[in-house]
Order: structure tokens, then sequence, then C-alpha cells
């Protein structure tokens, strides 16, 4: 038996759509969008039990990109190795995703690719202030922090000038979506994470992606 049960892609999508559908825009400092009850509860659980332990970085520099040997990609070898990876992997591939986040945030998707990342920061984790790199068509981080501190492990956001302007919320199964421009500085400040702060980014990524072993599914383009 499974435990938690894993639902099947299709309702993953179907769930997930609402949550897009019901998102709240706001173009403060830059345009993005905050989503509420992203997954099924089981599919998140399961998430949070995978055994994939947090990786030791000594000193992340500010920057995800130190040490790509230790980042935890959705790749199809995770998919066979665990249901969970695999099942939400495939329900935001599938096409009537693929439209939603074109019509959401108003770009072409056809023919990009499924980038996922789980990512596990612990303490001494940070990211200085930056913008994503165009080739990201969309940005999704979803939120999978638990304890009577996560509520301060949001993404901290900047103004042009990368001034501290807020910082989006970390409620379990939430996200914040945005697409990658010249205004878009965020980061995470240095501060105490006492346990383990853990969360998704999950892109659809330019064809000409240089780093296809970071891909979901590196012969399946994204059609809409």
């Amino acid at each position: 038996m499974t435990f938690p049960k894993i639902p099947q892609a299709e309702e993953v999508a179907a769930h997930f759509g609402r949550s897009l559908n019901a998102a709240r825009r706001d173009d403060y400092p830059y345009r993005h969008w905050q989503l509420s009850d992203v997954l099924p509860e089981s599919l998140a659980a399961a998430v949070l039990i995978l055994p994939i332990a947090p990786p030791f970085i000594a000193d992340c520099g500010g920057v995800r990109d130190l040490d790509n040997g230790k980042r935890t990609f959705f790749t199809p070898e995770l998919q066979a190795q665990f249901p969970t990876c695999a099942v939400l992997a495939e329900a935001m591939q599938r096409p009537e995703i693929a439209r939603l986040f074109a019509q959401t945030c108003s770009i072409d998707v056809n023919g990009s690719y499924l980038r996922m990342e789980y990512i596990q920061d612990t303490d001494g984790a940070w990211l200085e202030p930056h913008r994503d790199i165009p080739e990201k068509l969309f940005s999704m981080v979803l939120y999978l922090c638990t304890g009577p501190e996560a509520k301060d492990w949001g993404t901290d956001i900047y103004d042009m000038e990368c001034r501290w302007v807020g910082r989006s919320s970390a409620e379990f199964n939430s996200a914040v979506i945005f697409v990658a421009g010249p205004d878009t500085w965020h980061g995470f400040d240095p501060r105490p994470i006492k346990g383990v702060r853990r969360l998704m980014e999950i892109n659809y990524v330019h064809p000409g992606w240089r780093d296809r072993d970071q891909l979901s599914f590196p012969d399946r383009p994204i059609t809409v």
C-alpha cells in the first residue's frame, strides 16, 4: 500500500487548474500571481516524505548553481524511481495546463520544456537579489514549508534599485508565479532556518535550454 495515496495526473491537473484560475494578480513591484491550495493535499504530503536528503552545501555563495551536482530535478530517472515525481510531472506537462499558463501569463509556451526542481534549503542558505534569465518562460515557486517559523521563509521581493519591498507568503501549498523581466528582482535574505525550507521551482524553458539533464521530458516538448 502506498501512503499517502497518490492521485492520478488527471486529478492533479484539474486541482491545479482550479488554483491557477483563481490566482490573485498583483502588479507591484512587478506583475505576479499568488496561488493557494495548489496541489491535492495527499500529493503535497507525498513530496514532503520523498526519501531525498537535503544536500550539504558549506557555502552557497548566494546562488543555486554553485554545485549543480547536488540539485534535485524531476528527471525521467527520478520519475521512474518515485511515482510522486512522475504524477506531478505528467500533470504539469498536460496540454490543458500549458494552455492555462499561456493564457494567464500571456506567453507562448508551445515547444518549450518542463523543468522542475525540488529544493531543500537548510540553515545558512540564502539567495542574492537576482532576475531570472529570459530562457525561463515563467517561474513558479511552490512552497512546501512546514514548522512554526516557516511563514517567514517566503521569497524576498525588491524594486529596480534592489531595495527590499516585501516578502511572499510561504504558506504550505501556496505558490507565486512571475515572468522574467528587467524589474523582477527577487531573492532570499539571510535568516535562520530551523528545519528544512522545502519548495519547488517549476518552469517552462526555451527549446534551446542548454542543461538537458534538468528537464522532466527532454524528448517531449510542451504542446497546447
